[in-house]
Formats: structure tokens, C-alpha cells, sequence
């Protein structure tokens, strides 16, 4: 297939700029059924999922948190710099994206925060696209980030981040800090939807991927295999490897909440010689295309994504390319709100 093969038309008033005014207020589109064109859409409210999944089910969730990793300041010798971090490498390490008047050469010095009492960064080396930034010894990136940082909101957000971001653009149940994207489709979660899927009788996992900057990098080339996935690291425990187990042997699916998920359990799947899950840590840069063999994955939530998009790709993989098309054309159509802070789907695997 080709790139112009997952492109649609997007009215610029859908993109949704602030999120629904609480959580689970979210509409869910539910892509199901028979494989093949006429798979049936329907409209349903988000707070309707539990109804939709039976008890015995497994939802697995991405417990990344993002953190404020942009951050402004001037080199030493003048000039404004604005830094984007990639990932947090150790406790003073970090590999970012970076701007600035001229291009940034090796030893040049990064002031950040206050005049009178800066913090200061190195750049060590350039690593592709990216900086290796080394701070001062005993200081900690994620601290300067918590102190001096803005939560990197989407580039198709076109406001700067405001008081509420710092929650709404984050899960409820966010605890391993290193992303600098929402895991989206786990925006719509709450605590009385929590307890209404306990209640149902669905069983929840966690694992972590850490979302990159590289989750909206465009894809250049309409040939899809000369693209060059960007590379995200994982953990996936045991506790979750044992849940899924379990899930499978009673009979129920597994629901991968954001395509993060799908990526992370697929990728596992992929590199066991016997296809199973391990529990282990390490990175991806699985690009799932049409055609593409789930093993893992039964059922999936995410939101809308951008047109040409490798996340287009994979939902496309996952619930048919006619089933996508249709369902996308239906939710402009019905004037659903697309992207991180907009509305939900709840997709079945193609069976054929």
C-alpha cells in the first residue's frame, strides 16, 4: 500500500483543542463485526464501555507519565534555545531535540531557569536528529524538567499549555515518568469508570512505553517501506504476562487501551522464537502496516488519528482499511472531536 492510501479530509474545527469538560463525556465509535466493508459502526457515550465488554475480559494500559519536557532557555554566549526532550537517558542525561539561531556545536552551554541561579547543560554530541545534553553533575533532568518545564502539548494544539493541562493531559493512573505523549486512548478513564469496569467483572494490566516526540513525525515517502520507524522503549512485567495468560486460558479477550499497547505487546510477541509474551524491557520500532499478524491483541481503544500517520496504519492493520475508511468518514461526518483530546473508538480485530 501506499501513503496516500491512508490520507482523509479533516475539517480543522474537529481537531479538538481542550478536552471534554470531565472525563468518560467522550463519544465512542465501535468499529465490529464481520470482517469486511460492511462492518457496522455505532454510535455509543464512552461511559457506555463497560456494557460493551464482558466480564473475564482484560484491559492492559500504558502507565506512562508524561513529563514537562520542553524547556527554554539561552546559550551561554547569548541566544534563545529551546529544547524538546527525546528521552531521559539517566539521571543527568538526556537526548533532545534542539533549536536554536545557530547550529549547536559540542561544548556549547545551555543556561535554564532562574538568571541568578541557573542550571546548566552541556551538549556532549549529536546523535542523528537528536543532542546528547549532559547536566551538571547532582543534577537530576527529571527535577529540571518538574521545575522549569512545560507539558509539550501536540503541534496540532494551537494554544499554549494552560493550568489544566498538567492533569488533562495525563492519566489517571500515570506513574513511570519519561513520555512526552499522552497515551490518549487512556484520557477518557476516571475513577467511577474504573469501578463500573470492576463491577462488570473486567480485569486491568499495566506496562509502560514511553511516548517519543517521534509519534508525530510525518511520513515522507509514499513508498510505506523506505519509512524509518522511530524507536520507543518499554517494560513489560510480569504481572501483566500473567494476566494475559490467564485472560486467555478462561476464554476472555484482551483489550489494548491506545495503540502504545498494541505496540508494546506485539513487538514482545514478535521477538519470542515461540511467539509468546516474556516478561522484558527494551525498544521498538515496530511499524505495523496492513497485513501485519496480531497475536496478542483482540480488541482495541484509541482515538483518532492524523491522516498519513503510522498510527493510521495500524488501526487500518488491526480493523480492515475499509472498515477505517468508512469509520473515519462516518465520525467527520457525525462531527466527532479527533485527535489526543477528542473523541474514542472501540475497534474489533479483522478476523480475514
Amino acid at each position: 500500500m501506499r501513503l496516500s492510501d491512508f490520507d482523509y479530509l479533516l475539517p480543522p474545527e474537529l481537531i479538538a483543542q481542550t478536552p471534554s469538560e470531565v472525563r468518560g463525556a467522550s463519544r465512542l465509535l465501535c468499529v465490529g463485526g464481520p470482517a469486511g466493508p460492511d462492518t457496522p459502526l455505532a454510535d455509543r457515550s464512552f461511559t457506555d464501555l463497560p456494557s460493551l465488554l464482558d466480564p473475564g475480559d482484560l484491559l492492559v494500559f500504558n502507565d506512562t507519565r508524561v513529563v514537562k519536557a520542553r524547556l527554554f532557555g539561552s546559550k551561554a554566549t547569548g541566544g534563545r534555545v529551546e529544547v524538546l526532550v527525546e528521552r531521559v537517558l539517566s539521571d543527568d542525561r538526556a537526548l533532545v531535540h534542539l533549536r536554536a539561531s545557530k547550529s549547536p556545536k559540542p561544548g556549547m552551554v545551555i543556561l535554564f531557569g532562574d538568571d541568578a541561579d541557573p542550571v546548566r547543560a552541556t551538549m556532549v554530541e549529536r546523535r542523528g536528529a537528536l543532542f546528547l545534553l549532559a547536566f551538571d553533575p547532582g543534577t537530576r533532568v527529571l527535577d529540571v524538567l518538574e521545575r522549569h518545564g512545560e507539558i509539550p502539548l501536540p503541534p496540532y494544539i494551537e494554544r499554549k499549555p494552560e493550568l489544566m493541562d498538567a492533569s488533562r493531559y495525563q492519566t489517571v493512573f500515570a506513574r513511570e515518568p519519561g513520555a512526552v505523549a499522552a497515551s490518549t486512548a487512556g484520557l477518557h478513564f476516571d475513577a467511577p469508570l474504573l469501578a463500573a469496569l470492576d463491577a462488570r467483572g473486567v480485569r486491568r494490566a499495566f506496562l509502560t512505553l514511553h511516548i517519543g516526540a517521534g509519534t508525530f513525525q510525518p511520513v515522507r515517502d509514499d513508498d510505506l517501506s523506505k519509512h524509518v520507524m522511530h524507536h520507543e522503549a518499554w517494560s513489560l512485567p510480569q504481572a501483566t504476562v500473567d494476566a494475559i495468560a490467564a485472560t486467555r486460558a478462561a476464554g476472555g479477550r484482551v483489550i489494548a487501551v491506545g495503540t502504545t499497547v498494541v505496540r508494546t505487546l506485539e513487538s514482545v510477541a514478535a521477538r519470542s522464537p515461540d511467539r509468546s509474551l516474556v516478561a522484558s524491557s527494551g525498544e521498538t520500532d515496530l511499524f505495523i502496516t496492513p497485513g501485519f499478524r496480531f497475536r496478542v491483541v483482540d480488541r482495541m481503544v484509541t482515538n483518532f488519528h492524523l491522516p498519513k500517520s503510522t498510527l493510521l496504519m495500524l488501526v487500518s492493520a488491526f480493523a480492515g482499511v475499509e472498515p477505517i475508511r468508512q469509520a473515519y468518514a462516518h465520525a467527520v461526518a457525525q462531527r466527532y472531536r479527533f485527535f489526543s483530546y477528542g473523541d474514542a473508538m472501540l475497534l474489533s480485530r479483522r478476523t480475514a
